[in-house]
């Protein structure tokens, strides 16, 4: 096959384009993937609106394709390309790093300063075929279906965020029930923590949340549901406050409300986008409190990946797909996140 069929973002404006693209030719360190299954993910969904995020971080890449949650088969291996073989099952870690600068030096790759990322800075996964180098192609298991296999990069965030420190026996809040904040739900309960507080604006997401294994639902909605929270969650904790917060909802109010209510010595891990700066109480909230926050991007490379394997099977993340849709159908998909009708959408060429 010469062409094959792929999503691109043409022009800076709201929308996509369905069109014809060659094949893609690898490199000798990559390999070829036929894609099974790709997923969409709120990134992609900034990409569609073309929002002020879009502007700036993509603006000089298009045209291009986009796209970068996927499982597929590899069909064909550059000659310098080890560790993964023709007729493997793979998923795609989507930081592609240097491999020569400090931070990858020192055991954080994931944060390389000059990380391209599959889909953003690189052609993506919206397409028949993607090319990936051999090294951020993770092998899956054969029995692992695609369309699941697919979700794993999300998982993967939440694996990293929850496990930013210690979960078993722990209190835990959880704010922004997004497909990455209900893994990270069913994550913690995994990892045996003693309380899952889940909060969202969503009452249809806090339902997944509760499927996933939170043992407290809080809608934080409108201003008065919002001067609710912080009482709710102390009266869950009988006063002492969440041994642990984890943002997820890129959320000004969510991020105070969760750091008001994380006891002294407790600890924030902040996955979230936030669209812009806004005030934080952080002498009282972070000083004086002794908390310790951590700023959460990406996978760990790749013992994330390994965690994620092992905690897969007790997560039932087939549970968070609420949508399936051919490739051609893509503007469906997008249509579907837009509305929040649904969950997790996957696409399948």
């Amino acid at each position: 096959m010469d062409k094959m069929l792929s999503v691109w973002k043409t022009v800076p404006k709201e929308g996509l384009e369905l069109k014809d693209a060659p094949v893609p030719k690898i490199k000798d360190d990559q390999v070829l993937i036929k894609v099974k299954a790709t997923s969409i993910c709120g990134t992609d969904v900034h990409i569609y609106n073309w929002d002020e995020w879009a502007q700036n971080r993509v603006g000089k890449n298009i045209p291009y394709i986009f796209g970068h949650e996927v499982s597929g088969e590899v069909v064909e291996a550059g000659k310098n390309a080890k560790g993964v073989a023709i007729g493997d099952h793979v998923s795609a870690e989507t930081h592609i790093s240097c491999g020569y600068c400090y931070q990858c030096k020192t055991g954080n790759e994931h944060i390389c300063q000059n990380v391209k990322i599959l889909g953003v800075d690189t052609q993506g996964t919206f397409a028949e075929y993607v090319a990936l180098p051999c090294r951020n192609a993770w092998v899956n298991d054969k029995k692992l279906p695609h369309w699941v296999a697919t979700v794993q990069e999300p998982l993967g965030n939440a694996v990293h965020t929850v496990f930013d420190g210690e979960i078993t026996g722990k209190t835990v809040a959880i704010f922004g029930m997004g497909p990455i904040g209900v893994c990270a739900v069913g994550v913690c309960k995994a990892a045996g923590a003693e309380k899952i507080i889940a909060i969202d604006t969503h009452p249809s997401r806090l339902k997944f949340a509760k499927d996933f294994g939170a043992d407290v639902i809080i809608q934080d909605g409108s201003p008065e549901a919002q001067a609710k929270v912080q009482k709710q969650i102390m009266d869950e904790t009988n006063g002492l406050g969440t041994d642990v917060f984890l943002e997820f909802a890129g959320s000004p109010a969510a991020m105070k409300n969760g750091l008001a209510t994380l006891k002294a010595g407790g600890r924030a891990s902040i996955l979230g986008i936030f669209p812009k700066p806004f005030e934080m109480d952080v002498t009282n909230d972070i000083v004086f409190k002794g908390i310790r926050i951590g700023g959460i991007t990406g996978r760990k490379m790749f013992d994330t990946w390994y965690k994620t394997k092992s905690l897969l099977p007790k997560i039932g993340l087939e549970r968070l797909i609420t949508h399936r849709f051919r490739l051609s159908e893509v503007e469906k998909g997008f249509d579907v996140l837009k509305r929040k009708k649904g969950m997790k959408v996957v696409l399948e060429p």
